[in-house]
């Protein structure tokens, strides 16, 4: 089991910064998943570890030994990415050993290590096959094999799972998840910029944007409590809603005004300096739900319905300051388009953000 530390970290190109000061732990045998937008500096960041790119300040260290200028053959580490890049003319099996074959390994040390991986991917049936007669999941499968059989202190995951079609992604991502699972004590980082990833393979997750930290914690940490109003909009599917409003109380008597007159009470600890303040609303399109009553947040018109079955998605016309507001209900609504719904949420499903964009929602 291994553990990784960087503190401080930064990357720079010229006097172009694209990291910086980047402070994180990794506990041994976690799978920390790096999520974030194109070119927010994940990949920048994996391939740091990796010792393919070169730190330009701060310190890597992993099991308490400085990295940032041993070699990447030295570091203990194994990486899969986004490309196979299986040799075409070798067989799975001496795909997978061939690391090892370099490395002058034992020749039963080789073939021992190559049917454990095998085994634990379940490429035995497919070790004398070439490439071109796997699929696009088998294949992968055989690049994260030929990172297993090396035995590393840390695995990392580049994106592995871009390059495959939406049935294959799912399947494979289930693979990676009993992978993991069936090797409890092994210390693993993946880079993705898609959040369904993210969400079911990481014990925890750090957004990154534009070269910093946004947040650090377990998928459901960020879901019910994001830092801010980035995390709050990239974690969660649709985004969040964020709506303009006003604090109208304070105490117990905490409540918001928003713009069209819909009021809702907000379960939080608020300070008396904070009546009258400007804030933004948030709520999760999964959160909203369909009122008659008057103890609505919003009223709103229908724009588009998308019917998915176990779900509906409406998406309703931009005003008073509710900019694109998403609502996903359960089950089947046969609401037309142009009609208009009074839309309210529980009180300890709702967030505020304050005019900078972070959360200053404290649970009473």
């Amino acid at each position: 089991m291994t553990s990784l530390s960087l503190k401080g970290v930064s990357k720079s190109y010229g006097k172009v910064e694209v990291l910086r000061d980047i402070d994180l732990d990794i506990g041994k045998g976690e799978l920390v998943v790096f999520v974030g937008p194109s070119g927010c500096g994940k990949s920048t960041l994996l391939r740091m570890i990796a010792g393919l790119e070169t730190i330009t300040g701060g310190t890597l260290e992993i099991d308490d030994e400085h990295m940032n200028d041993v070699p990447p053959s030295r570091r203990g580490i194994a990486m899969v990415f986004q490309t196979y890049a299986l040799y075409p003319h070798m067989t799975v099996r001496d795909n997978m050993a061939f690391g090892m074959k370099i490395a002058r390994k034992p020749r039963a040390d080789i073939d021992a290590a190559v049917a454990n991986a095998a085994r634990i991917l379940q490429l035995e049936p497919y070790l004398d096959r070439l490439p071109k007669a796997l699929s696009g999941g088998q294949r992968q499968r055989v690049a994260i094999g030929r990172a297993i059989v090396r035995d590393p202190k840390v695995f990392l995951f580049d994106e592995p799972l871009s390059n495959l079609d939406a049935a294959l992604r799912v399947a494979t991502r289930i693979e990676i998840a009993q992978l993991k699972e069936s090797m409890p004590d092994s210390t693993m980082i993946y880079v993705t910029h898609d959040q369904v990833e993210a969400m079911t393979l990481a014990s925890r997750i750090v957004v990154l944007h534009g070269g910093n930290i946004e947040q650090v914690g377990a998928p459901l940490e960020l879901y019910e409590r994001p830092a801010n109003t980035f995390v709050a909009q990239f974690i969660g599917s649709p985004a969040m809603n964020l709506v303009d409003a006003e604090i109208t109380g304070t105490g117990a008597a905490t409540g918001l005004r928003l713009a069209d007159g819909g009021k809702a009470s907000v379960p939080i600890a608020s300070n008396p300096g904070d009546k009258g303040r400007a804030v933004r609303l948030g709520v999760r399109p999964e959160d909203l739900k369909i009122t008659q009553g008057d103890d609505y947040l919003l009223s709103v018109e229908v724009e588009i319905v998308e019917a998915l079955g176990e779900t509906t998605v409406f998406y309703f016309k931009p005003e008073n300051g509710a900019s694109g507001v998403i609502a996903k209900l359960p089950g089947i609504h046969q609401i037309a388009k142009g009609s208009r719904l009074r839309l309210t949420a529980d009180p300890e499903k709702l967030h505020l953000f304050d005019d900078k964009g972070h959360s200053f929602l404290y649970r009473s």
